[in-house]
Formats: C-alpha cells, structure tokens, sequence
C-alpha cells in the first residue's frame, strides 16, 4: 500500500499473541495478561483500519476507471468524479490514523508517574512559581481523574516550594505528563517586588515513570539508610521520633530524604520509591540519547536542565520553545488546562516518529 509500511510485521506479531493468550498458563501472570492484550487490542484495530484503508483505496480506482473508460455512461462517470473527493480525504485520513497506530508504544507510557518539582534560579519568586507550578499539575490530575500522592517537600518561607515530589496514578499518565521534564522560565511581577519591575525566575521539573523492581537492579548492600527526626514544623509526632529516612544509592550518589509521614517505614517505602524511579529515568535517558545522536528529536530530550517553556504573566502568553507553540491562554493553563500543550508536543513527536517509520525504522521485528 502506497504511503504505508508493510502490514505483515503487525499481522504477523497479532497471530503470535492470539497463539499466546490461547496457552493454557496464559493468566498466570495478570500484569503480562494486561500488557499483552492491551497490545493484542491495538493490533486487531489497526488490521481493521488497514482493510479500511483497502476498501478506499479500491473503490478510488474503480472510480478512476470509470472516469477513464471512454465508453462508460456519462452520469456514471459525474457520479464517480463527485464521489472522487471524499473518497480521497477519508482514505488521507484512516492512512494517517493507521501511521500513528504503527508507531511502536512506550513502554512507560501506561505508568503512574513521580513529578519533582524544584526552585531554580530567583530566590522566593522561584519557590512561589514552584508552588504554582505543582497546583497546575495537580489540577490537570483532576481534569483527568488521576490520583495525586504526596511523597516528600520542602516548603520556602514566602509559601512556595523549595522540592516538592508527588505520586501521580491513573490511566496513560505518564504518556501525556511526560513531556514536562525540564527548565520552566517565569517571567512576572512578583508579589515581593515594591518597584513593578518584572523579573525573570526558573523552575526545574522531572517527569519520572514510576519505576517496578524488574525495571533497576539496586544491590541493597549499596544503600546507606539513616533515619533521623524531621526537622521543620510537623507536630509532636514528627519532630520527636527518628521518622525521616535518608537514603543514599552508593554507586551513583543518589540521594532521596522523606519526611512527611509519621512512620518510619511509609517514608522508606517512599524514598526507596522515588530511588528506584530516578535511577530508571537516569537509564532510560541514556538510552534515549544513544537514540538522540543518530536522530534529534523535534520535541527535545526530555533533560531536565534544557529549557523547554516560558510563562509571561504580563502578556497572558505562553511559549514552548522545543516546536515553536504559542498560547495567550496563560490563565487557563495555570488552571490545570494543558490539554492543547500536550497535543501539540504529541502530534510533533508523532510526525518526527512517522518520518522514522516511513524510513523503514521503529517496525516490530
């Protein structure tokens, strides 16, 4: 099929997981039973849009011969070339949903995800856009009936934050927040500021997929746990029992410390939690840059320290830098509606995505 990849890879991956989930031991494993038909889903879609896609594409060059053919019936041949348009826009239309559906899935796509949220450069302008910064996430969460989990923060003392680190579940989140990791630049009057100037502050994000025990390999003899009273205000419970965890991952000098919970133990589930997700991240970005160096992406690396987006309050105007996007819809972003950001990144990555496909890269072996 013009225009398409060959279908045999696809079909040929379908007829192996039908064999695979008729097994007798198929539903032993429930979270390899979820992977696989998820994926056996997509795949019988996508062989059904393809025979959609062979339909048009034959009833077009039926059209074309009628048009064509000398002796064929006048009002038959003004009703083929009138039916001729729509024809080709729906057959243009499947073939680009087919592309996108060929386009092999992240893995880490369907996972819960560990948002970090830090202040950068500006002092308590920097800590304050944190705290706005974490509400807009936590209200896209709401927009998309996610789960929001504290995890660990350290608040400034003008009503910001320092960190803050929270847990976000639900479906397909880490496919839509994934593409948040970086530098984010404010640009605004700060509430502290008597003069009305605007100042210039930024704010660091890591977008982490929450990693399982299969993802990292750590060796607990090259953890260093040391508990410890939190410090700050917290109450009695807090500041009078050894609560806090600190955790230090000795090869790499990772270093995660949670504070939140009264017990001990919740803030060692937590901080073992974050570890392990960091250390995946840091794994899967060194695949990604092996990736990078042959082929750059259009949406960026994904690199917390590459600066990916500004927010300039005195225009109402926001700006991501990686494909060019503006919005003067700044208000509405701040309220959790990143629903257009995150198409337009989607809908980039994809094209740069399609271009690998149609090169012959990125097929299902």
């Amino acid at each position: 099929m013009e225009g398409i990849p060959p279908i045999d890879p696809y079909l040929n991956r379908y007829k192996e997981l039908s064999a695979e989930m008729e097994a007798p031991d198929f539903f032993q494993d429930q979270r390899r039973v979820s992977a696989l038909s998820r994926e056996h889903q997509k795949l019988a879609a996508l062989l059904e849009q393809y025979k959609v896609i062979e339909k048009l594409a034959a009833e077009i060059s039926g059209n074309l011969e009628m048009i064509n053919e000398d002796s064929a019936d006048e009002e038959l041949k003004e009703l083929a070339e009138a039916e001729l348009p729509d024809l080709e826009k729906a057959l243009a239309e499947i073939k680009h949903k087919v592309l996108i559906s060929m386009i092999p899935p992240d893995p880490s796509d369907s996972r819960n995800t560990i948002v970090e949220i830090r202040a950068g450069a500006g002092g308590d302008e920097a800590s304050l856009f944190a705290g706005d910064l974490s509400r807009m996430y936590q209200r896209f969460s709401e927009l998309n009936h996610w789960r929001v989990e504290p995890m660990s923060s350290s608040a400034s003392g003008v009503g910001g934050f320092k960190e803050n680190i929270f847990l976000v579940t639900g479906d397909e989140v880490y496919r839509k927040l994934r593409y948040e990791s970086g530098v984010h630049r404010v640009q605004r009057i700060p509430v502290t500021e008597s003069g009305g100037r605007i100042h210039t502050s930024t704010v660091t994000v890591a977008m982490m997929p929450e990693a399982k025990d299969v993802d990292v390999d750590i060796n607990p003899e090259e953890l260093e746990i040391t508990t410890m009273r939190a410090s700050g205000a917290g109450g009695q419970h807090v500041n009078t029992t050894d609560s806090a965890v600190r955790i230090v991952h000795l090869p790499t000098g990772e270093m995660v410390y949670c504070a939140d919970e009264r017990s001990q133990l919740k803030n060692r589930d937590k901080a073992l939690k974050v570890l392990y997700s960091r250390l995946l991240e840091k794994k899967q970005r060194a695949e990604q840059e092996k990736y990078a160096a042959q082929r750059k992406s259009q949406v960026g690396t994904g690199d917390r320290s590459e600066r990916i987006r500004t927010y300039n309050f005195p225009q109402g105007r926001l700006t991501d830098h990686r494909i060019g996007l503006t919005l003067h819809t700044l208000p509405q972003v701040m309220e959790g509606e990143l629903s257009p950001v995150v198409k337009a990144l989607q809908e980039a990555e994809y094209t740069d995505k399609l271009e690998a496909l149609l090169d012959g890269k990125g097929l299902l072996s």
